[in-house]
């Protein structure tokens, strides 16, 4: 029995949700300790408590899934495989970045690591806006948001390269 065109649209919106949350998730799990080590470390006067890092993510991975939804909605993978797989590249990147720089503690990976991020989103959200500007938009703050993080990282590593390398 195949599926009516709304219940397709809800299911593939909840299932983009899922991606983004489940990149998410494994970032989270990189981050259980992550709060007592990043108030161990120098940071500068401009960094943001730890506190806002969860709600900002928040918003942004359901401002991801709302984009990366909209291109699918309109277009599928047969007409924007190329941008949605992009999408998932990004997401997956995004996901190691924690790791690298909570868990493994690798500062400068960590920062080069963010820069490619930086780059791939850029990259997705011209390849999505030429689909949709309103999913190329939607990605604007995520993308506002790790130029800000790349600022940071570099300022955090650079501040602890005893315990950063």
């Amino acid at each position: 029995m195949a599926l009516d065109p709304m219940s397709k649209q809800v299911l593939g919106f909840f299932g983009w949700l899922g991606i983004c949350f489940l990149a998410a998730a494994l970032g989270a799990l990189a981050s259980v300790q992550a709060g007592a080590f990043y108030q161990s470390l120098v940071r500068p006067h401009w960094a943001p408590p730890g506190w806002l890092f969860g709600p900002v993510w928040t918003v942004l991975y359901i401002l991801m899934a709302i984009s990366a939804w909209l291109v699918w909605r309109e277009h599928g993978f047969r007409k924007a495989g190329l941008a949605l797989s992009l999408f998932l590249v990004q997401l997956a990147v995004n996901a190691l970045w924690t790791w690298l720089f909570f868990v493994w503690r690798l500062g400068s990976l960590a920062f080069a690591e963010i820069l490619m991020l930086w780059l791939l989103i850029l990259a997705t959200a011209w390849m999505f806006g030429r689909r949709s500007r309103v999913a190329g938009a939607l990605l604007l703050p995520y993308l506002a948001w790790v130029s800000f993080a790349s600022v940071l990282t570099w300022a955090v590593w650079r501040s602890n390269l005893h315990t950063l390398g």
